[in-house]
């Protein structure tokens, strides 16, 4: 599908849009959590992100975490129905006097039968996603972000092609890869769909969305009325017609969607949700999803029932 059907079919009324992306999903919807394994001082001037150095955003920053509390926050998944549970860290790239640890936190994860590891630690090098996949990582989490032709808009410290290059190292090594964007950030329309070709041509397992929750003191700070609510369910359906095969994920600011409009999605056009908080916002109570879930008649898939591998 080009750019032109794609665009046709985001200006078809919400309904009949939403019509044509429930063809493709599946029954269940797949829950995942994390742990925000290292936090803030981060190099880069992501424009929208807390953890930039750059901003003065005082968030608290605090170094890699020790294993108990990886071990214990992925108890605490598994209490919630989570099948995959990630670390994540702060920083462009893993920092090398941690690694080790890292694929430690990984191997610990992998002992739970009921989860499949993930991790989003930055930007790779060909060493470290080969070091990855050999400790048993199922998953490597590492977003787009934004379409290529709006990237330095957004960050001007790395590239988007050193974010493509990550992708295809993850593939390279036999890992799945979790790759997905940011609505919100002061992108068009055509740059929303130049997205979700670009995700296509990726062809990630799992496509996270976030809606950008603006901070105060960064330079999105006063970007909440860049994308409404109708124009997230478009961009989601347009994501799924455009990548069939891969679980939409409901991720950082999906509460600033209305409920109504978070059972449209779960209904039409998402099948995964990022249970409990994120990284520097918070989400919704775990027992509040699960709730969901059930009365709109889905089932929450768990790691032994998943049809991805």
């Amino acid at each position: 599908m080009n750019k032109d059907e794609l665009l046709r079919l985001y200006n078809l009324p919400l309904d009949e849009l939403l019509k044509i992306s429930a063809m493709y999903i599946k029954d269940g919807v797949e829950f995942c959590s994390l742990i925000n394994a290292r936090n803030g001082k981060c190099s880069q001037n992501c424009k929208y992100c807390a953890q930039s150095s750059h901003y003065n955003t005082e968030i608290e920053s605090f170094p890699l975490v020790d294993i108990k509390q990886v071990t214990e926050a992925a108890k605490d998944a598994i209490k919630h129905k989570a099948s995959r549970f990630a670390i994540v860290t702060s920083g462009k790239t893993p920092d090398e006097s941690d690694f080790d640890r890292m694929l430690e936190m990984i191997e610990e994860i992998n002992k739970f039968p009921e989860l499949k590891s993930c991790a989003s630690i930055g930007i790779l090098n060909e060493e470290q996603a080969k070091r990855l996949a050999q400790c048993g990582l199922k998953r490597f989490h590492h977003n787009i972000n934004t379409a290529g032709s709006y990237y330095s808009e957004v960050c001007t410290t790395h590239s988007f092609e050193e974010r493509i290059n990550t992708c295809k190292l993850v593939k390279k090594y036999g890992m799945e890869l979790c790759c997905g964007v940011i609505l919100g950030m002061g992108e068009s329309v055509e740059q929303r769909v130049e997205m979700a070709l670009t995700l296509a041509e990726i062809q990630p397992d799992s496509i996270p969305i976030n809606i950008l929750m603006p901070i105060a003191n960064t330079p999105f700070e006063n970007y909440l009325d860049k994308i409404d609510e109708e124009n997230v369910l478009r961009t989601l359906a347009i994501f799924k017609i455009a990548n069939p095969k891969a679980i939409l994920r409901f991720c950082g600011g999906r509460m600033r969607l209305s409920l109504e409009n978070q059972e449209k999605a779960l209904q039409s056009c998402v099948e995964g949700i990022m249970v409990g908080n994120y990284l520097t916002t918070v989400g919704r109570k775990p027992e509040e999803d699960i709730e969901t879930v059930e009365r709109i008649g889905k089932k929450i898939i768990c790691s032994t029932t998943s049809k991805e591998n």
